[in-house]
């Protein structure tokens, strides 16, 4: 590992990363720290011995929540006649907790001095990349053998209390201790460092998280271990896919993260470093994406979801009545309404899908009492969907934000501020409906048809919803085809013509379910033509549009989540081997991340450069990037409920070898799948051709 090199620990939204030593000198650019609810606790945590830092001989990288460095002091050149070497056994739960053994090799006693250097700057994760003055007070207190640094502003009060078992002399920028260490022996102590997040009248806004706030470590380690008892247990001899399983199943484990006030219900966090907070349309995506493995997730996201659903008009929020969250925040910024995101609603694709996993997840458990239980919220979801998105009073989903100072501009997945334009690069005016928000609202009112019909005893609206979804998939399939290009418009601008660039956004139209089948064929032909699919996978943004760039966040990446969709929706219009080009290609990517999966690597050519190019600011671990494997999985043993059955159709592109997926829960029960590799395309296919153990596309 490089000394550059990055290491991270996290149980849901309570993470550190430091560099390779397990030292923390927080920066602008590295975004290194001990982090919770959205604040950084500790900035700078500093160990040397007798004066000198230490260097990594290794990292092992225990468990999500625990790792342990091996550490000598002085330069490299010192390491072949070390006579003192030191271990950090780290581990997080609601706090950090870090186990200091020094090691004497040498024949003789000595006296060591070892200091550790403390401080905190109780940054908004939103001030990291753009650090702002302080606008409130804060402190440092040497007392009753603690080091207490906090923060206070008004009633938003942030602690660091950190305690050793050792004796140590404390000051106010950290611990030193004195330590006689006999020949061949140790010397160890174990440091506590105890967040404190305190809200009006004093009271620890963490006092109601029914038993996740201070768990021990041996409590994580048992969690742990029931969560992938309780999942599907993977069997396959291709060692990379089953890497990657695994990796996915704890990594969503380390992600579950239960919000403040919202104590019981655990979903996932969206992405370390900057995403470790709920995302409406990112954890209702990982819900889709897991529901075979733990239905329980999306289960816990739906009510959730419901319970934070929006209810009024609120411009700085961007909140309107119906609408389903996009994110939570618990730092200053949000606390004094600097940033809106305590909760924000700036998210048009949240609503549908909520919908959308409500509808799936029933389907899925046979769970009706949920469905019973959020009527309320799903038809005033849907109510959204007229009401509020429907801005151009034409039938199809736009979005503009309310909050024109800080809100955010771009109200689909592809939220950045590029990613939505014109084949020459120009930007369309708002309000914009994407092609991909018109799927979901068909998905949902398709969907909702069926709940209102089946669970809610109201034929006379899923009869509306039906003719609604039906008159929208005619009209979307009039006013975004382009004619010349035989792809749907990656939007529409607001004189109704089409923002005409070739994109990713098409496969999502494919798992909606408003492609026309006379046009699957052609949307299937581009998303695997070379312009789009990378080798590795599908990009966000096609080469050859202006704006294309293989390192753009969201105009030429390769996203994995994108692709586990794409993916799920060729294999629904019976594009099998097309799917399965996806699914390996995705599976080859995440060999090279070691199983894990990033939010986003760069979309250059396969054969270019041989391996995926890593992304410079991908959150990793991400949660609907830890989904892709799992929905990858589905996809390829062609797993679907009907009824109270399971439907297994598999169709294994060639390279993957045998799958077994045993104990897949649902309204049957457990049963397993199995697969064989069989799915080739065809050598004369337009679509791609082999070579090099990968796929890669036809230019």
């Amino acid at each position: 590992m490089s000394g550059n090199a990055l290491v991270r620990i996290l149980d849901g939204n309570t993470f550190v990363v430091s560099n390779d030593t397990g030292d923390i000198d927080a920066s602008p650019s590295v975004p290194t720290g001990f982090f919770s609810f959205d604040t950084r606790f500790l900035s700078k945590w500093q160990l040397k011995v007798n004066g000198e830092s230490l260097n990594a001989l290794s990292v092992d990288d225990l468990q999500y929540f625990e790792t342990r460095f091996f550490l000598v002091p002085g330069a490299p050149t010192h390491y072949v006649d070390a006579k003192v070497s030191v271990i950090r056994q780290r581990s997080i739960g609601s706090s950090f907790d870090e186990q200091l053994t020094v090691l004497n090799h040498a024949d003789k006693a000595m006296d060591v001095t070892i200091r550790i250097d403390m401080g905190c700057d109780f940054a908004d994760l939103f001030e990291i990349k753009d650090v702002q003055q302080k606008k409130g007070q804060p402190y440092v207190r040497v007392e009753d053998g603690v080091l207490r640094l906090g923060y206070e502003r008004e009633t938003f009060r942030r602690e660091t209390v950190v305690s050793a078992t050792e004796p140590a002399d404390i000051d106010a920028q950290g611990f030193t201790f004195t330590a006689h260490i006999d020949p061949q022996q140790s010397w160890t102590t174990n440091l506590h460092v105890q967040t404190v997040i305190l809200g009006a009248g004093g009271r620890d806004l963490r006092s109601n998280l029914q038993g996740r706030h201070g768990r021990a470590k041996v409590q994580m380690q048992e969690e742990l271990n029931k969560w992938l008892d309780q999942a599907p247990r993977l069997e396959t001899d291709n060692q990379a896919l089953a890497t990657t399983y695994r990796r996915s199943m704890v990594d969503l484990a380390a992600l579950r993260y239960t919000p403040l006030s919202y104590g019981g219900q655990s979903v996932p966090a969206a992405g370390l470093p900057w995403f470790m907070t709920i995302f409406g349309r990112d954890s209702l995506f990982t819900s889709l994406q897991t529901l075979p493995f733990v239905p329980d997730l999306a289960a816990t996201t739906l009510r959730l979801l419901g319970v934070l659903q929006g209810s009024k008009l609120d411009d700085f929020r961007d909140e309107e009545p119906g609408k389903i969250l996009h994110e939570l925040r618990y730092g200053e910024t949000a606390a004094f309404e600097e940033q809106p995101h305590s909760p924000y609603y700036g998210s048009a694709d949240s609503t549908p899908l909520f919908v959308i996993v409500l509808d799936e997840y029933e389907r899925w458990t046979g769970d009706s009492t949920l469905v019973q239980q959020l009527e309320p919220e799903a038809r005033r979801a849907l109510e959204w969907i007229d009401e509020y998105g429907d801005l151009m009073g034409n039938g199809y989903l736009w979005y503009q934000r309310r909050n024109e100072k800080v809100g955010l501009e771009n109200q689909c997945w592809k939220d950045s501020w590029d990613s939505i334009s014109y084949r020459d690069g120009r930007l369309p005016n708002f309000p914009r409906a994407t092609c991909e928000l018109q799927g979901y609202a068909y998905d949902a009112k398709v969907r909702g048809a069926r709940l209102a019909r089946e669970f809610w005893n109201d034929p006379v609206l899923a009869d509306r919803l039906e003719r609604e979804a039906a008159d929208l998939k005619e009209r979307f399939n009039r006013d975004f085809w382009i004619e010349d290009g035989q792809y749907y418009a990656l939007a529409l601008d607001t004189d109704g013509s089409l923002v005409d660039s070739l994109s990713s956004n098409i496969g999502h139209l494919l798992w909606s379910g408003i492609v026309t089948q006379d046009r699957a064929r052609s949307v299937a032909q581009h998303l695997l033509s070379g312009r789009l699919f990378s080798g590795w996978g599908v990009r966000t943004f096609a080469e050859g549009e202006t704006r294309y760039n293989p390192i753009g966040y969201h105009v030429g990446t390769v996203w994995p989540w994108d692709n586990s969709f794409i993916a799920w929706g060729l294999r629904k219009y019976g594009f099998k081997a097309e799917a399965g080009c996806i699914a390996e290609g995705m599976i080859d990517a995440g060999e090279f991340f070691g199983g894990r999966l990033p939010e986003a690597f760069g979309g250059y050519d396969r054969g270019l450069t041989k391996y995926p190019v890593q992304y410079p600011t991908a959150c990793s671990p991400q949660a609907w990037s830890t989904g892709t494997p799992l929905l990858l999985l589905r996809t390829m043993l062609g797993l679907e409920p009907h009824g109270e059955h399971l439907i297994v159709e598999p169709a294994l592109p060639v390279g993957i070898g045998k799958i077994g997926l045993l104990d897949i829960p649902g309204r049957w029960g457990r049963v397993d799948a199995f697969g064989r590799e069989r799915v080739e395309l065809d050598r004369r296919s337009p679509l791609r051709e082999l070579h090099g153990g990968g796929a890669r596309p036809i230019t």
